[in-house]
């Protein structure tokens, strides 16, 4: 008989390669994982999500301006409880001697109102000003003095000063990861079919993990939400790559040894896995086109996590089950998850019953979705774990109200008009309090830094000679080039105050002008007061002015609200102004969010469909599976519309990309076996057979997922990270009981659509002359001899001889184990 050897095809001689140089890939991967342990250290978190506020929004522009122009000292809110009056105004003196802390506002004492500020109910609030930004070195030394004269009293401290979120919450994130590994092994065991799979199932994620952290620093800078949930993200969505070819590797080890098994379980796993995670990426793809950065920041992290993660699959893995296949097959095991028969007889008798209720739960869904109470900024929301931050805060806000602090920046130079603004904005009933520079007081004095003075003005408040006054104006006109001024009467020459104060500092500095020490020490107290002042409030080309709101930092009456004093301000500055603040920020996540919303929403179901529709060639079973997991995204988002709670916004965005790219996957797995047994077998107990193989599948990789989102949601104080956990774990389970409950009965009675909106794609046919003896793999339309003449579709293994045309379409191999034997020494 005639042995005519076959080259093999693409898929095979890459799995081969990949097999036998299982040692060069070992080598490979310990250098790049050792080189990661290492540079996921260089990875720089940042923790501020205006900082991904689109670039044109009013706030992201205003706090650009923020930081270039202006200094923003750390401040504290500090409540010492169960402590009298004249306790709490001796301690206010002795923090404010501290070194590094500028002012400790504890209010007037003779006024009743300010009084009540700042004491109520035996507790006292100071308002703590330091000498530098949060996180100068300046400020946190402070802080920790701080903390330590008051280590003896019932003390909460709320302030950035000194806080690390980023770091807490990675404490919080091992926690879960290390419950997370005991949860996944549990599952693990179970679902295996030998308990040698599971160090070669963990021994790829972790490699694919470490491989995608280390990486994260190429990145430049990612955000604390991705820092965060990456891992587990990653875990939840990839690990169904590596089951998947585990299981076809045990499917392949009961015809084939070890090597040739292999083989043969990776070149057929490329494909289907590769497709299978091309409905992930989609997704993940879709909330990268967000104008909120934080979607691109995630979907890049999350995409590069996928790859590692097949990349792990496709190189690594083949090598350890190699090296564990003994392991495994002396480690096989019982099957502990039973059949689902019995549901699987169920829900096939309620095909006429389950769709029609299906309908009308999803059009109810619908609605309820959205009328989602979403939230912008963190106030709103309620996390199962507080931290000690949160707590404290709390307990401040409860006893003397929230702060909602609004930074408004107008052009400088006219400190007329700035005055005019700072009075028309805290003559409104929603304003507390509205401070710059027009109406800064001058310590001790009823002149504000802004007020011009005259030449005997000037010298009565810094005590002074006349004369020296006026040749100090004289000076000041000169320096100003304002040569009329000293022509006509310099008695009549104001200058703000601000001004000469710096002038005249500068004089002393230079030793243009002596003082006597007592003199000069006020001048020095009174110009650090001015420079402060002039920092904060006073930049280059804007001026900042401080307006406390008495209004929650989000919501309707807010966003109200800063409409009006945009209309206000631009009264004044119509050349144009910006608000800065909380609730400005959290009033363009808003807008952003409306566009985004539908974005990511449009996008993850075209490119889902797009993927669909070359899976399963048909218009009809995409749709289907669409429908069945687009509602189960609307049936998550209508929970806390029924329980009136507030999700995160951004939580809906990420958890609806994923949900709707990744549980698509179930849905897959059950329409793939279903079209396949349909074929041989009645639809019903088609059906049957199908949940029955595809529930350890679902189970498995649904579990996991859902335990990783309940995870994050019970031990997280994050909110942000709270609401993606709880939207990701709740979202899992309804995917699970939507693909096994409703999906069966759609499928059954969608069977006419699927089969009428079917189109055939048309591959290039192979076709191979094939003489062989032996063991011959045989995958593709055969026609000639087998010990008798055959003309028909063989998928399997023959142990014999063969010899005949075989027609391809799937581009699969047919080679024997000699044939292989022989091309891999070549």
């Amino acid at each position: 008989m005639d042995n005519t050897r076959q080259k093999p095809r693409p898929l095979v001689a890459v799995a081969t390669f990949i097999v036998d140089k299982r040692n060069l890939f070992f080598l490979l991967y310990a250098i790049s994982l050792i080189f990661c342990l290492f540079s996921r250290n260089w990875v720089s978190v940042n923790n501020d999500l205006t900082d991904y506020l689109p670039t044109d929004t009013e706030t992201r522009q205003g706090l650009s301006l923020m930081e270039e122009q202006f200094t923003t000292f750390g401040t504290a809110r500090v409540m010492l409880s169960n402590v009298t009056y004249d306790e709490a105004a001796a301690l206010a003196k002795d923090l404010a001697s501290i070194e590094g802390i500028t002012t400790v506002d504890f209010g007037d004492a003779s006024s009743a109102e300010s009084r009540a500020e700042h004491f109520r109910n035996s507790a006292a609030l100071f308002d703590v000003t330091f000498a530098g930004e949060e996180q100068d070195s300046v400020s946190l030394q402070a802080m920790n003095d701080l903390r330590a004269a008051l280590s003896g009293y019932d003390v909460s401290i709320s302030s950035a000063v000194g806080q690390d979120d980023s770091a807490s919450l990675a404490q919080e994130m091992q926690v879960i990861l290390v419950i997370a590994a005991i949860i996944i092994i549990t599952v693990l065991l179970l679902t295996s079919r030998t308990y040698g799979e599971v160090p070669v199932l963990l021994l790829t994620f972790v490699a694919a993990a470490v491989l995608n952290m280390g990486t994260n620093f190429l990145c430049g800078e990612i955000s604390f939400v991705s820092n965060s949930i990456a891992v587990v993200l990653q875990l939840a969505l990839a690990i169904d790559y590596a089951i998947i070819f585990c299981h076809r590797f045990s499917e392949e080890r009961q015809s084939a040894d070890t090597r040739e098994a292999c083989i043969l379980a990776l070149s057929k796993s490329i494909p289907e896995i590769s497709s299978s995670c091309l409905t992930t990426l989609a997704g993940l793809i879709a909330m990268m086109f967000m104008q909120f950065r934080i979607g691109l920041d995630l979907g890049i992290v999350l995409v590069k996590a996928i790859l590692f993660s097949i990349l792990s699959v496709f190189t690594l893995m083949p090598g350890l089950l190699m090296l564990f296949s003994r392991a495994m097959d002396k480690t096989h095991h019982r099957n502990f998850i039973p059949p689902i028969t019995l549901w699987g007889r169920f829900v096939t008798r309620l095909k006429w019953v389950v769709p029609p209720l299906f309908a009308c739960a999803l059009v109810a869904a619908f609605f309820l979705s959205n009328q989602c109470p979403y939230a912008y900024g963190f106030t709103l929301l309620k996390t199962e774990k507080k931290s000690e931050t949160v707590l404290e805060q709390e307990k401040i806000d409860g006893a003397f109200g929230t702060q909602n602090l609004l930074a408004v920046l107008v052009p400088a130079g006219d400190y007329t008009r700035e005055g005019q603004l700072l009075d028309a904005l805290s003559a409104r009933p929603d304003v507390d309090s509205a401070l710059g520079l027009a109406n800064v007081p001058v310590e001790g004095e009823e002149y504000v830094l802004t007020d011009q003075l005259t030449p005997r003005q000037f010298a009565e408040l810094t005590d002074l000679d006349v004369e020296v006054g006026r040749l100090l104006y004289t000076a000041y006109a000169t320096d100003q080039e304002e040569y009329g001024r000293i022509l006509n009467n310099i008695d009549n020459y104001g200058v703000p105050l601000l001004d000469m104060f710096l002038f005249l500092h500068d004089r002393v500095e230079e030793g243009y002008v002596t003082l006597d020490d007592d003199l000069r020490s006020e001048l020095d107290d009174l110009y650090q007061q001015v420079h402060d002042a002039q920092l904060q409030l006073q930049g280059s080309d804007y001026s900042r002015l401080l307006v406390t709101l008495n209004l929650p930092e989000e919501g309707e009456e807010t966003f109200a609200c800063l409409d009006e004093l945009h209309t206000l301000v631009r009264q004044y500055y119509p050349e144009g102004c910006y608000l800065v603040g909380e609730s400005t920020s959290d009033y363009d996540l808003s807008t952003s969010f409306q566009h985004d919303n539908v974005l990511v929403s449009v996008l993850s179901v075209l490119f889902v469909i797009v993927v669909l529709l070359f899976t399963f060639q048909s218009v009809g079973m995409p749709l289907l599976l669409i429908l069945v997991i687009q509602g189960s995204v609307w049936m998550n988002f209508a929970v806390p519309t029924l329980q009136h709670s507030y999700i995160f916004f951004l939580s809906y965005l990420i958890v609806s990309s994923i949900q709707m790219g990744a549980n698509i996957d179930y849905a897959i797995v059950i329409s793939s076996r279903y079209q396949e047994l349909k074929t041989s077998r009645p639809p019903r107990e088609a059906m049957i057979e199908t949940l029955n193989l595809a529930f350890p599948t679902v189970f498995t990789s649904g579990s996991i997922m859902a335990s990783a989102g309940i995870l994050i949601s019970k031990l997280t104080s994050n909110e942000a990270i709270y609401g993606v956990g709880l939207c990701l774990g709740r979202g899992t389970i309804i995917s699970m009981a939507l693909v096994l409950g409703v999906l069966p009965e759609i499928l059954l009675l969608g069977d006419t659509i699927i089969e009428k909106t079917a189109f055939n794609l048309k591959y290039p046919a192979l076709v191979h002359t094939v003489g062989a003896s032996g063991k011959v793999y045989l995958d593709g339309r055969v026609r000639g001899t087998i010990s008798g003449h055959i003309d028909a579709e063989v998928h399997g293994v023959l142990d014999g001889e063969v010899s005949a045309v075989v027609t391809v379409h799937q581009a699969d191999p047919i080679q024997s184990e000699q044939e292989e034997a022989h091309e891999t020494q070549t």
